[in-house]
């Protein structure tokens, strides 16, 4: 699944999320879009469970901050 997550101040240690992210879900995708106000993540984890996992990596977060896009899957590979 594909999120947005707005983001309250900029400066967030988006290597950092990464790298987190990697010990949960291995082909997880973290980065921060131009205006730096927005965390594009790509993962395996629901948003509830995104949400936990923000507030374990020491950035707590509502639930309305996370915007979950609609899915781009073509089902072409298989997957």
């Amino acid at each position: 699944m594909e999120f947005n997550i707005h983001l309250d101040q900029p400066g967030i240690d988006v290597a950092g999320i990464e790298r987190q992210l990697h010990g949960i879900d291995p082909a997880g995708i973290v980065d921060l879009d131009p205006s730096g106000r927005i965390l594009r993540v790509s993962t395996v984890l629901s948003d509830l469970e995104l949400a936990a996992f923000m507030r374990a990596s020491d950035h707590p977060l509502g639930t309305s901050q996370i915007e979950r896009l609609p899915s781009t899957c073509c089902g072409g590979c298989g997957g």
